[in-house]
């Protein structure tokens, strides 16, 4: 593969959805994904054929469908809307387009029922990146948190876990928006976290939906206060964290959880 279309294709790694335990894609050509996985450790990459009828019946279960210099016929383009999950995307770097065929590939991915269209210059106008959305199912966004979360099961276990991130529920003081806080403000940030036999445990979740229907679930049951910001931080820093309770379901928490500091320092900075 030449260095070029390497690069064209790195391109698309900002583009793909957030992930939780696995990030489920389909390769048109097999060309994309050994690349996308050499920087995501969390992507399963299935190949697939340029003929779309080859895999128009594919689950809608998809995160993303990815390929490189391709022909968007409207057969492609249904089975690619078929094959993702509701929010997944269609997301194709054309290294020999420029922003004059914008109009085309807008009208192509609409009709094809994609929506939050982005169509840009990749790689200093060198070529063209589109990026498309399925549509989700609901329009009700707790449905949307809800429906996201299920995609990671519960009570996992770190070492089958796969992605970059994991998310704490936490208490910030003072509880101020970043924008308000002046540059030497203290800070101090405590995780949810509760007391089980083997001692503290902290509460980790895969993905921020699996946090957010978390949260939801345990203030609504009378569980969880407090919380006023889910964090995210590298999977490298659990290495510092007590034994980990990972994607807990609301109910199996305590009643009277605890606290535990984490440094905010090691936070991610969002990467989308």
């Amino acid at each position: 593969m030449s260095g070029v279309r390497y690069a064209f294709i790195e391109a698309m790694l900002k583009q793909l959805p957030p992930s939780a335990s696995t990030l489920r894609l389909l390769d048109v050509g097999g060309l994309c994904g050994p690349v996308l996985a050499r920087q995501r450790p969390d992507i399963q990459a299935q190949a697939v054929s340029l003929i779309a009828t080859h895999w128009q019946e594919a689950p809608a279960s998809a995160a993303a469908v990815v390929g490189c210099d391709l022909y968007l016929s409207h057969a492609l383009l249904r089975a690619a809307h078929n094959a993702l999950r509701p929010g997944g995307r269609l997301i194709v770097v054309q290294p020999l387009e420029t922003m004059d065929a914008h109009e085309r590939y807008a009208e192509r991915l609409t009709q094809a029922g994609f929506v939050r269209l982005l169509i840009e210059p990749a790689l200093n106008r060198a070529g063209l990146l589109l990026r498309g959305e399925k549509p989700h199912t609901t329009g009700d966004t707790l449905a949307r948190v809800r429906q996201t979360a299920d995609a990671d099961a519960d009570a996992l276990d770190l070492s089958g876990y796969r992605g970059r991130y994991l998310h704490l529920l936490v208490q910030q003081t003072p509880n101020k928006p970043a924008w308000r806080l002046s540059p030497d403000e203290p800070l101090r940030w405590r995780a949810l976290a509760f007391q089980a036999e083997d001692g503290l445990r902290l509460l980790a979740f895969t993905s921020l939906p699996k946090a957010v229907a978390f949260l939801q679930a345990g203030v609504l049951a009378g569980r969880v206060r407090d919380v006023n910001k889910v964090a995210k931080f590298p999977r490298e820093a659990a290495q510092s964290w007590p034994v980990l309770a990972l994607n807990l379901p609301p109910e199996a928490l305590p009643d009277a959880p605890a606290w535990l500091d984490v440094d905010p320092n090691q936070a991610a900075v969002p990467d989308e």
